[in-house]
């Protein structure tokens, strides 16, 4: 039995996917809890040639999906398909695991499906929790982000045990390990061709988590500093239809007034969870800085408004979105400039 999948979807990855898998490949004794599918989403340098390689030499481990070009996306869907670990992890091409999280992540796993194996119910989680690290190789410098303020290390926790995030901590993709029947359950299948779609996947499960477990270590090493990353600030801008594609889809996906009948903590996350993408559409269209940017900003609101009154006016007195209608040209220019500090403190990008 695979007692976690990790789907690698990469396009154009030949520079970095030996890195990545280099960090999943452990001694004998480890190997066969771990699967690991490499998704070739249409790549057209070596990717998929050394994907094949690594199928070669780790062949109860590593497998490849050849694909048609479909986006990240599409990528993680493939995975998810055929995944066959009760775990569920996405790594991205350019990124790695730590060896001594990956390690105990593993052995933790393992002790739960070995109790699940011997007739106890229900051992196993519904979500884990580690840490991720922004790694800005082009200066040397590196920021993990932790969530031990949040949660209790190492307790079986529900929704009603969390406490407060705070500003800068949200819950993102490579942070959260999930059980493959939850996402499964969950019926989330991410679009096609469009970028950002990491924020439906850590977004979209939550309700149907039922318990979660922190782990304090810092798994996930997130490469940033590439000029043509979806996060760098240009690139954002350039893409900010698609931005707003997602954060329209997580505003609609989940009904928030049933998830605050049930677990009102979660739903207090989930509704700053689309505070901070709105904030961040609402930045970079600001940023854009001409009236193209201005209107689109102007009818962001309006649709939500009209779509969801209720959401609009919480998000309205929300600090993060608040911020980003200050009145006049210079609070449009103290809501950038604070973003533009933020983002040098937290190093997010």
């Amino acid at each position: 039995m695979k007692y976690l999948t990790i789907a690698i979807p990469s396009y154009n990855s030949e520079l970095y996917l030996e890195r990545c898998l280099d960090s999943m490949i452990l001694p004998a004794g480890w190997m066969e809890q771990v699967e690991i599918i490499v998704v070739n989403d249409g790549s057209t340098d070596r990717t998929g040639e050394i994907a094949d390689d690594y199928v070669r030499r780790f062949p109860d481990t590593v497998k490849v999906i050849h694909k048609e070009n479909g986006g990240h996306g599409s990528g993680v869907n493939a995975g998810l398909e055929h995944a066959e670990g009760k775990y569920f992890k996405v790594v991205d091409s350019d990124d790695w695991l730590d060896g001594y999280a990956y390690r105990e992540l593993l052995q933790q796993i393992a002790e739960w499906c070995g109790q699940e194996e011997k007739g106890a119910k229900k051992a196993c989680p519904d979500l884990l929790i580690c840490n991720y690290t922004y790694n800005h190789l082009d200066d040397g410098t590196a920021k993990t982000m932790r969530y031990g303020n949040v949660f209790p290390e190492r307790t079986v926790l529900t929704w009603d045990d969390i406490r407060s995030f705070r500003p800068s901590q949200y819950l993102i993709m490579h942070a959260l390990i999930y059980r493959t029947e939850v996402l499964r359950e969950s019926g989330i299948v991410l679009p096609e061709h469009t970028f950002y779609v990491d924020n439906i996947f850590a977004y979209r499960p939550l309700p149907f988590v039922r318990t979660l477990y922190y782990m304090n270590l810092d798994l996930y090493q997130y490469y940033l500093g590439r000029e043509d990353q979806s996060v760098n600030e240009n690139v954002l801008i350039k893409r900010i239809e698609q931005q707003i594609k997602v954060t329209k889809i997580v505003a609609e996906c989940v009904d928030l007034n049933e998830v605050r009948s049930i677990h009102p903590k979660l739903a207090n996350y989930m509704c700053r969870n689309i505070s901070i993408m709105m904030a961040i559409s609402s930045i970079h269209l600001l940023l854009k800085g001409d009236e193209e940017g201005k209107n689109k900003y102007v009818k962001l609101w309006a649709e939500l408004k009209e779509r969801n009154p209720g959401l609009y006016w919480r998000l309205r007195f929300t600090t993060l979105c608040g911020l980003t209608n200050l009145p006049g040209k210079l609070g449009k220019r103290a809501t950038v400039d604070g973003y533009r500090i933020a983002r040098k403190i937290y190093k997010f990008q």
